[in-house]
C-alpha cells in the first residue's frame, strides 16, 4: 500500500507507486502502456534533462532526472509484467558491467590518465561484445541517435581503424556535405550537434530582433 502522506519518498517508494499504477484496478492509462507506446516519452525526457544541464539549473535538473528515472522504472515494470526482467535485473546488469569495465578500480590493472581509461574501456567493450573488426564495432552504434551525433560516432570509430573521411569540396549531395562538415568539426574538436544548435539559437535571436524591429516600424 502506497503511503500518500510521507514527507519524503525514496526509490523503493517509486517502484511501489509504479507497481500500483500498473496493477489491476490501477490507472487505466498506465496499465495500457507498452515499451513502444512510451518510447518517444523516454527520448523527450532525456532531452529535457540535457536542457537543464545546459541551463545549469540544479532545481530543474533534479526534476528532469526524476522524469528520466520514471521512464526507466516504467519500462522495467512493463518488462516485469511480461515476465521478461525487472528493475533488479537492470541494476544487476549495469553493476556487473561497471565492475567489468573498470579493472583499474576493481581489478589489478594500473591506469594513470583518462586517455588510458578510455582506450582500455573500448578494448574491454569490444571483448565483452565479441567485436573483432571495426565494422562490427561501428554496427553496434545506435542507429536511433540524432543524425549528427550518429555520423560523428561512426567517423570516430572509423578513424581509430585508420580510415578517415576524405573531404571532397566539389560534392553536390547535401548528405555528403553534411557528413564532411561533421568531419571538419571533429577535426577541430567541435561538437557538431551543439554547433548546429547554437547556430539555430542565434538565428532565432536574430529573427526575434528583426520581428521586433518590424513591429516598431509598423507602429
Amino acid at each position: 500500500m502506497v503511503d500518500c502522506n510521507k514527507d519524503r519518498y525514496n526509490f523503493e517508494d517509486l517502484l511501489d507507486i509504479m507497481r500500483t499504477l500498473r496493477a489491476p484496478g490501477g490507472c487505466p492509462w498506465d496499465g495500457e502502456q507498452t515499451h513502444e507506446s512510451i518510447r518517444r516519452n523516454f527520448i523527450e525526457e532525456v532531452y529535457e534533462a540535457c536542457e537543464a544541464i545546459d541551463l545549469a539549473d540544479d532545481r530543474l535538473l533534479c526534476e528532469e532526472l526524476g522524469d528520466v528515472i520514471l521512464q526507466v522504472v516504467f519500462h522495467a515494470q512493463i518488462a516485469k509484467d511480461r515476465g521478461a526482467f525487472d528493475i533488479n535485473d537492470v541494476c544487476d546488469g549495469v553493476s556487473k558491467k561497471l565492475i567489468y569495465r573498470h579493472p583499474h578500480i576493481f581489478g589489478d590493472s594500473k591506469l594513470e590518465t583518462s586517455e588510458q581509461v578510455l582506450e582500455m574501456w573500448e578494448e574491454v567493450k569490444k571483448k565483452e561484445k565479441q567485436q573483432k573488426t571495426a565494422s562490427q564495432s561501428i554496427d553496434q552504434i545506435a542507429k536511433t541517435l540524432p543524425a549528427l551525433i550518429y555520423a560523428e560516432k561512426v567517423q570516430k570509430k572509423a578513424a581509430k581503424s585508420g580510415i578517415d573521411v576524405k573531404l571532397e569540396s566539389d560534392t553536390d549531395d547535401i548528405g555528403d556535405k553534411l557528413f564532411e562538415l561533421v568531419a571538419q568539426a571533429r577535426a577541430q574538436g567541435i561538437d557538431p550537434e551543439k554547433a548546429l544548435a547554437d547556430s539555430t539559437n542565434r538565428f532565432i535571436a536574430r529573427f526575434a530582433e528583426a520581428e521586433k524591429a518590424a513591429r516598431k516600424d509598423v507602429e
